[in-house]
Parts: C-alpha cells; structure tokens; sequence
C-alpha cells in the first residue's frame, strides 16, 4: 500500500530557487512504488500552489535556478486539526472551483533559510497533526539562528568560533563602537555573515577594517540581524547525521572535506551552487588519525544539543592542533544528488533513493503533537 507525500518547496527566502532543485532531484529519486507525490511550490510571496511533480521541470538550467511560477491552482490547507493518525484532506482551486486533492499521510518540506527552515512551516504542519521529515519548531528557530545555535552549542561545551552579534538599530546609532568591539575581541579575518540566512548568501570575508562597513551593509541586506565571527584557521569538513532508530543514537557518517582553491576566499553562493572557482569535494575526507571519529562525535553531540529530529549536517573546522570547531548546523542541508549530504550518505552504502524512503519512514511514524 502506497503512502501519499507532499513536497513542499520553493518559498520565501533568498534559497528559492536551491530549494526548487533540491524538489527536482528528491521527484527524479523517490520510490514511486512506495510513494504518491503531491508537489506544492510555495512562490516568492508565500502562495501554496499545485505544481508539477515532473523532475525536468525543476533543474539548473545554467546559472538560472527554477523559480515556482507566481500564478497557478492555490492549495487550501485544512480549517480543523485532523483525526490522529488519518491522513490529512487538501484541497484546490482550480478553475474558480474547490476540489478535492489528495489525502497527505506526510510532508517533506524542501525548504531551505527563512520562513520555511526557521520553524515557521513546521508550526503550521504541527497545527494540523501532519507528520514532517525534520526538525520541529525550537531546533529549527534555533538551528537557523547563528546567534542561538552558538549559545546552544556553549551550554553543551561544544565549541564553536568567537563573534559578536549586531543589529541594524545599533549598527545605525553606534557603528564606530560596534566596530572597535570587533577590533579588540576578534582577530582578523572577520566573516560577516546575515544570522538566519543559509547557503553563504551575504556572506563576507573581511582583512581590512576599512571593508568592514560594506561586509554588513551586504549582509544587512539579507537579514536585519548580523554575526561577526572570527576566522577559524582549519579544513572545512562536513558530517552528515540522521536521527537514531527506536530511540538510539543519532547515525552519523564519515566526514567529507570541501576544498577550496587559491582563486576563491571561501565557499560563498556562487562556488556552492555554478561553478564559480576551483573547488573540490572529498568523500571521505582524508584526515589525521583520530581526527574523523571527533568530528562524528561532536556532530551527533551537537545534533542531540540541539533538539533535531530527522536529519541535519553539521559543518565543522578542524584545526591542525586537532581542535573540531563548529561552523554550523543545517536542519534541511542541500539535497539535490550531487549535494554533500546524500554523497556523505552514499559513501556510508545508503543511496539516494534509500535515504529519502529513511526520512519519510522516520517521519510517518514518530509522535504527533507535543514530543
């Protein structure tokens, strides 16, 4: 007997069109057998749309990512929380008319930054008593935090790279002592980076003061509230994690290590997602003695700090004393198939198609409601 899942994706943050990608690589792989798919493209002004489950429909074409289209037949989610354990009845409007969809017995919400990654949308799915793969509501506001990921992280004694937090008000009334704080509690470089924005956009390498002002006017444009950070001297390494079966450990896998070239700074948006620069990806990364088995240990510690359900990546420095440094932790990393996540999967014997069926499993029977 197949289960009906809805793909949800697109959405309102800088990440759309990643996000709509990500959707075109999970319609190409997900087990048809197993699964109905019911696609909904949330458009850049936050319309739920009835869209097309055709992969070809949501690939890169060149540097231009697929955009849900502004107009289409709207989704109209339930008025009342359901029976537990029925599926959920969604509706459409389709030529004026309100019909019938389908009965959903699971969402996976492909969304990636703000109003979609940040627990927005799971406060709306857990309204409804519909399971989700992924983290509920704190773990995602937290995780998409890079303010309170940080002071998650330090409770757990889990160490992460010195910043300093700034918003745009203060910014605006005390520039100069905001940036002589910098000067005296971070040694350069600095990383300006928007604190709830994912994927490096706004994202800023600064080695002189002077470019200090542009590097938070950028990322102010993403996000009203900002991070300094230190720069942390390491090999950038990546843990995938999945979440423990029957209440055991969280599953993590060997790191892999992004290895930038000397013609970029570091891994922004454009080398991330077309091609910009030399950059290289090892699966599994090549590490001193010890040095993977601390990098899965801090990644599934933090992961458990954390609160997170389902999936999540956690990125991390290694420091040539050995030192594992957390970068950041992504409720819903990348997922198209060439994404670091399900090649880190791949590596450990679960294929693409094995691991989206993991996460639809974990989420169609874990706990409704309050857990």
């Amino acid at each position: 007997m197949t289960s009906t899942i809805a793909l949800l994706f697109g959405g309102r943050s800088g990440e759309h069109g990643i996000s709509c990608v990500t959707a075109g690589g999970i319609l190409g792989a997900i087990d048809r057998e197993r699964y109905d798919v019911v696609a909904i493209g949330i458009t850049r002004q936050g319309r739920w749309l009835h869209v097309s489950d055709d992969p070809a429909d949501w690939q890169l074409r060149g540097a231009t990512p697929p955009e849900v289209p502004a107009d289409g037949d709207e989704v109209l989610l339930p008025a009342v929380t359901k029976t537990p354990g029925a599926p959920v009845p969604l509706r459409v409007v389709r030529d004026g008319r309100v019909e019938p969809l389908a009965e959903v017995d699971a969402v996976l919400p492909l969304l990636h930054g703000p109003y979609g990654e940040d627990g927005t949308v799971q406060g709306a799915l857990d309204l409804l008593d519909i399971p989700y793969v992924g983290s509920g509501v704190l773990a995602s506001a937290t995780c998409m935090d890079k303010t309170a990921t940080k002071a998650a992280l330090d409770a757990a004694g889990i160490a992460s790279a010195p910043s300093i937090s700034v918003h745009e008000d203060e910014w605006a009334q005390r520039a100069e002592e905001v940036t002589g704080s910098v000067r005296e509690r971070l040694a350069a470089p600095w990383f300006v980076k928007p604190a709830r924005a994912g994927s490096s956009l706004g994202v800023s390498k600064v080695t002189d003061p002077a470019e200090l002002e542009h590097a938070v006017k950028t990322a102010f444009a993403e996000d009203p509230l900002i991070l300094i950070e230190q720069g942390v001297v390491g090999r950038e390494v990546e843990c995938g994690v999945l979440q423990g079966r029957g209440g055991d450990d969280p599953r993590t896998t060997e790191p892999g290590e992004v290895i930038v070239g000397d013609d970029l700074d570091f891994y922004d948006y454009e080398s991330k997602y077309f091609g910009k620069g030399t950059v290289s990806i090892q699966v599994p990364a090549a590490l001193p003695d010890g040095a993977a088995e601390r990098v899965r240990e801090v990644a599934g510690r933090a992961f458990t700090a954390l609160r997170l359900e389902g999936l999540g990546r956690v990125d991390v420095f290694v420091t040539e004393t050995g030192e594992v440094v957390v970068n950041e932790v992504n409720t819903m990393p990348g997922f198209t198939p060439s994404s670091m996540f399900p090649v880190l999967w791949e590596n450990m014997g679960m294929d693409y198609t094995s691991l989206i069926s993991d996460l639809l499993e974990q989420a169609r029977t874990r706990r409704i409601g309050l857990r």
